[in-house]
C-alpha cells in the first residue's frame, strides 16, 4: 500500500523557490539573497528547518559543534565577563543573538546565579522556530526569566552577546578574473545552479596585489548589523566571539580562493548550490569591516583579541580546576591554537556612554586592537 501523502524534500522545495526567484530577477541573483533563503527561507533553510544542526557527532544528525556544546566551561567564564560588564555599565539584562541550541544561555544564567549576580532578564533574539523549541525546553527551569523577540526594539540597554552570529550573516562574493572584479552570483544552468559572474563597481575594502584570479568577500549586512546595534543599544556593552581576521590578513593576497565554507555531518565542502537546506554555508568575519562599523556608529572598540586569550583572561583555568577530566579535555579544544584558540576571536564594543572607566577581563592581557 502506497501512502496518499508522500512528504516533499526541503532542498527541492527551496531549490524550486530559488529558482522562481531567479526568473523573477532576469535569471541572476547576487550570492548574498541566495545565501540568505538557503539559510533563513522560513521553514525550508537551515536554520528555519528542523535539522539536528548542533551537536558532538554526525551519528546524532548534527553538522557541527560549537564551544557551549564542547563543555560548559565556555559559557561560565564567558560569564564572569558579563558580570562584570553589567556593573560596569549598570544595566541587568542579557542579549543573546542566534543562541543555537540554548546552552550558552542556560550556562551563563546558572554561572551568573553562583556568583550571586542574578539577572532582570535574559533575551533571545532568534529567527529560527525549530531552534526557539530546543531553546525554550534547555531553559525551561528559567521560563521566567528568558523571553524570545524576533526584532530589536528601538532602545536596549544590557549586554549583548553574540556566539558565531557574524558568521551566519549573508556575504557578497567579488571575483577578480583576468585582471577585472566581478560579482559572482548565482544562476540556473544546464538544469542546475551554477556560479555566473556580473561585472561590478564593488572592491574589496583593500586593494589585493597582483594580477591573479581572486575570491573574496565583503560583508554589508553583518556590518549593517553592527550600526543598527549602536543605533538601538543606549547603555551596556556587546561581545562578539566568531572566526575571523583583520583586514590585512583577510585580504591577503595568498587567501585567493576566500574564505566561504559549508558545513554538514562535520565534514566541511566549498560548494552551497548543492543540498540547499541541509547544510550550513558560512564565512570568516572581517573584524576590522565590524570595528570601523561600529565606530563610525558611535561605538567604542573596548577589545579585539583571540579566544584563548579571552578565556583565560576571564579566569577560565581557575574554573578548569573544578572541572572533570573530560571538561578539562574538551576545555583544550577552546583555547589550543590548532583548535579554537587562534581562528577564533572575540570583541566588544560599547556605546559612548559605557566605554569610559573600566576595561573587560578578557582583555587585560594580550589585546589585539591595535592590529585591526
Amino acid at each position: 500500500m502506497v501512502d496518499a501523502f508522500v512528504m516533499t524534500d526541503p532542498a527541492v522545495e527551496l531549490t524550486s523557490i530559488i529558482r522562481r526567484h531567479l526568473e523573477a530577477q532576469g535569471g541572476w541573483l547576487p550570492f548574498d539573497r541566495f545565501m540568505a533563503m538557503a539559510l533563513y527561507e522560513p521553514g525550508l533553510g537551515y536554520y528555519t528547518n528542523a535539522s539536528a544542526q548542533f551537536g558532538h557527532t554526525p551519528q546524532g544528525g548534527s553538522d557541527f559543534v560549537t564551544a557551549p556544546e564542547l563543555t560548559p566551561l565556555f559559557g561560565h567564564t564567558l560569564a564572569r565577563q558579563v558580570a562584570q560588564a553589567l556593573d560596569a555599565t549598570g544595566t541587568d539584562e542579557v542579549w543573546e543573538f542566534g543562541a543555537g541550541t540554548g546552552a550558552l544561555a542556560l550556562q551563563v544564567i546558572d554561572a551568573l546565579a553562583v556568583q550571586g549576580r542574578p539577572l532582570r532578564r535574559y533575551t533571545i533574539v532568534d529567527l529560527s522556530g525549530s531552534l526557539r523549541e530546543r531553546q525554550r525546553a534547555t531553559l525551561a527551569a528559567h521560563a521566567d526569566l528568558v523571553r524570545w523577540v524576533d526584532a530589536l526594539p528601538e532602545h536596549m540597554e544590557g549586554v549583548v552577546l553574540g556566539n558565531e552570529v557574524l558568521d551566519a550573516m549573508p556575504v557578497q562574493l567579488l571575483a577578480r578574473v583576468g585582471g577585472a572584479w566581478f560579482e559572482r552570483g548565482v544562476a540556473w544552468h544546464d538544469g542546475q545552479l551554477a556560479w555566473a559572474d556580473r561585472p561590478t563597481e564593488l572592491r574589496p575594502p583593500l586593494a589585493v596585489p597582483g594580477e591573479h584570479d581572486y575570491l573574496t568577500e565583503i560583508h554589508p549586512q553583518a556590518e549593517a548589523f553592527v550600526r543598527t546595534l549602536a543605533d538601538r543599544l543606549h547603555r551596556g556593552a556587546a561581545f562578539f566571539l566568531d572566526y575571523g581576521f583583520p583586514e590585512a590578513e583577510y585580504f591577503h593576497p595568498q587567501r585567493h580562493m576566500g574564505t566561504l565554507i559549508c558545513h554538514r555531518a562535520h565534514q566541511s565542502d566549498s560548494n552551497p548550490l548543492v543540498d540547499l537546506g541541509r547544510k550550513d554555508i558560512t564565512a570568516h568575519v572581517n573584524f576590522t569591516g565590524v570595528a570601523l562599523a561600529a565606530q563610525d556608529a558611535g561605538m567604542a572598540v573596548l577589545g579585539y583579541t583571540s579566544q584563548a586569550r579571552f578565556l583565560l583572561n576571564a579566569g577560565l583555568l581557575a574554573l578548569a580546576q573544578s572541572a572533570d577530566a573530560r571538561q578539562n579535555a574538551m576545555m583544550q579544544k577552546l583555547v589550543n591554537e590548532h583548535e579554537m584558540g587562534e581562528l577564533f576571536k572575540v570583541m566588544a564594543l560599547a556605546p559612548a556612554s559605557s566605554a569610559d572607566g573600566w576595561v573587560p577581563l578578557g582583555f587585560a592581557a594580550g589585546d589585539r586592537t591595535h592590529r585591526l
